[in-house]
């Protein structure tokens, strides 16, 4: 019988959804930070500028909109890969790499909770 772990214990998987959550939660945070500057609901619109500044100001205000938007978009993408972890984690098929079935290790866990393929794998896919 192999003595190699096909599977985090539920201890470790207990860790990596507290370290998810955290993340989960600030990402939510930057998020709804990123909506507010699209949106305006903050109030800090063109509006009250005198007119000569206004010409100047709506094309920073349409670039960092579009900027904002982008960024809202991988945020929102950040978000659902976060939240397939906490699936997984459920599941019990955190940590395993999508391409090999092997544990990928914690320490590239800790730094990309999400993540789905061993490094080995990534790079593989990389070069194709």
């Amino acid at each position: 019988m192999s003595d190699k772990k096909t599977r985090y214990s539920d201890e470790e998987l207990q860790e990596f959804k507290e370290l998810i959550l955290a993340k989960l939660e600030k990402a939510q945070r930057d998020y709804e930070l990123l909506r507010a500057n699209i949106t305006n609901t903050d109030g800090n619109d063109i509006a009250d500028t005198s007119p000569t500044f206004k010409v100047l100001e709506e094309g920073a205000s349409t670039l960092s909109k579009e900027e904002a938007g982008q960024l809202a978009q991988r945020q929102m993408k950040f978000i659902q890969h976060l939240q397939a972890a906490l699936v997984r984690i459920e599941n019990k098929t955190y940590g395993i790499c999508r391409e090999t079935g092997e544990l990928i290790p914690k320490e590239r866990l800790r730094a990309v909770p999400h993540a789905t393929l061993s490094i080995a794998s990534k790079n593989n896919q990389n070069k194709q």
